[in-house]
């Protein structure tokens, strides 16, 4: 008898269509330790100000009844990077 493993989460990239709404980690592949951010379905998924292009995001939690409330908006285009998050590649820590 054979066991599946746990389902992973898709991965998606800068300039992709978010394709629900919910909180998305964001893992930068060289200068900050991964976040998340909140996006919107049919929204575009940002770039970082500082590394551009090289992040992923994966889905954390789907929040579908989010886009039925008219009044909210959320817009995101880039991801700022923000000075006291640096991280200092030597200790793979964030500075600050």
């Amino acid at each position: 008898m054979s066991r599946a493993g746990p389902r992973r989460a898709p991965v998606f990239r800068t300039g992709q269509t978010v394709p629900a709404s919910g909180i998305y980690r964001v893992t930068h592949l060289r200068h900050r330790l991964p976040h998340e951010v909140t996006l919107l379905a049919g929204q575009t998924f940002p770039r970082c100000s500082k590394c551009k292009d090289s992040i992923q995001f994966q889905p954390v939690r789907y929040a579908a009844t989010v886009q039925a409330d008219p009044d909210f908006k959320v817009v995101v285009y880039e991801l700022p990077v923000l000075e006291d998050e640096e991280q200092d590649p030597k200790s793979n820590r964030i500075a600050g």
